[in-house]
C-alpha cells in the first residue's frame, strides 16, 4: 500500500502546475501605456485626427440608416410573423456595430456611441479634444442618418414613431434608467475587456476578434431591453430619432437616454480599470 501512495506522489509531482489563465506567469512582457493628456492641441494639426472624426460620423449615419430603416420595416409589417420581428431588430443593431467597428477600428477606434467615448475618456484612453470631437461627429451622424430614413418614408415614418427611444408603457422612468445604466454597462466593459492590450499580450495564443464579442453585446442588450425602452445604450443613436421625429413624448423621457448610459459607461470604466487591473494601484506603487 505505501508502494502505491509513493508511486502516486511522484506521478502528481512529475508534472508542474500550470498556472491558471490570467496570472502573471502568462503576462509576457507587456508594459502599461501611458495615460492620453487630458488637452493634446497637436491633434487638431494631424489629418488622422480629423479622418478619425470623420470615420466616426460615417459609421453613425450608417449605423442608424440601417437600424432605423429595420425598425420602420417590421412596424409597417401587419404581423410580426411577417417580418423579422424583435430578434430582427437586436441582430440588425448587433450586426451593423460588428460590421462598423471592424471597418473602422484601425481609423478611429470605432466607438459609433458617446457613451463608449466617454468610458474610453474616463479610462484616459483619448484626450478630452478628441472625445468631444468623436461625440459631436457621432450626434451629426446619427442625425443625418435618421433624416435618410424620415426621406423614404416621411408620413409612414411619423405614424410609427420613428424609431425614437422612449419608455413603454407599464414601465417607470426608474426601470428605463436601470435598463440603460446595466444594458451599457454590459457593452462598454465588453469593449474593456475585448480590446485590453493586455489581455491580447497575455493570451496571443487564443484568437479573438473584438468586434464580434462587442456586437454580440450589443444584441443581447437589444433582446433584453427593446421592450422596456426600445433600447437606447447610445445617445447618439436617441438623439438622433428624437431630433428627425420631433414629438413631444419622444423628448419627455429623452434625458434618461443620456444620463443611463453614461452613468453604464462609468461603472463599467471603474470596474475594469480599478477593479479588474487595479491600475491606480499600480501606479502608485
Amino acid at each position: 500500500m505505501e508502494g502505491k501512495e509513493e508511486d502516486v506522489r511522484l506521478g502528481a509531482n512529475k508534472f508542474t502546475e500550470r498556472q491558471p489563465l490570467g496570472t502573471s506567469a502568462q503576462s509576457k512582457d507587456y508594459k502599461e501605456p501611458p495615460p492620453a493628456p487630458l488637452f493634446e492641441p497637436g491633434e487638431l494639426q494631424s489629418w488622422s485626427f480629423w479622418r478619425a472624426g470623420i470615420a466616426e460620423f460615417i459609421a453613425t449615419f450608417l449605423f442608424l440608416y440601417i437600424t432605423i430603416l429595420t425598425v420602420m420595416g417590421v412596424s409597417r409589417s401587419g404581423s410580426k410573423c411577417a417580418s423579422v420581428g424583435i430578434q430582427g431588430i437586436a441582430w440588425a443593431f448587433g450586426g451593423m456595430i460588428f460590421a462598423l467597428v471592424y471597418c473602422t477600428a484601425g481609423i478611429s477606434g470605432g466607438h459609433i456611441n458617446p457613451a463608449v467615448t466617454f468610458g474610453l475618456f474616463l479610462a484616459r484612453k483619448l484626450s478630452l479634444t478628441r472625445a468631444i470631437f468623436y461625440i459631436v461627429m457621432q450626434c451629426l451622424g446619427a442625425i443625418c442618418g435618421a433624416g435618410v430614413v424620415k426621406g423614404f418614408q416621411p408620413s409612414f415614418y411619423k405614424a410609427n414613431g420613428g424609431g425614437a427611444n422612449v419608455v413603454s408603457h407599464g414601465y417607470t422612468k426608474g426601470d428605463g434608467l436601470g435598463a440603460e445604466i446595466i444594458g451599457t454597462f454590459v457593452l462598454v466593459y465588453t469593449v474593456f475587456s475585448a480590446t485590453d492590450a493586455k489581455r491580447n499580450a497575455r493570451d496571443s495564443h487564443v484568437p479573438i476578434l473584438a468586434p464580434l464579442p462587442i456586437g454580440f453585446a450589443v444584441f443581447l442588450v437589444h433582446l433584453a431591453t427593446i421592450p422596456i425602452t426600445g433600447t437606447g445604450i447610445n445617445p447618439a443613436r436617441s438623439l438622433g430619432a428624437a431630433i428627425i421625429y420631433n414629438k413631444d413624448h419622444a423628448w419627455d423621457d429623452h434625458w434618461i437616454f443620456w444620463v443611463g448610459p453614461f452613468i453604464g459607461a462609468a461603472l463599467a470604466a471603474l470596474y475594469h480599470q480599478v477593479i479588474i487591473r487595479a491600475i491606480p494601484f499600480k501606479s502608485s506603487s
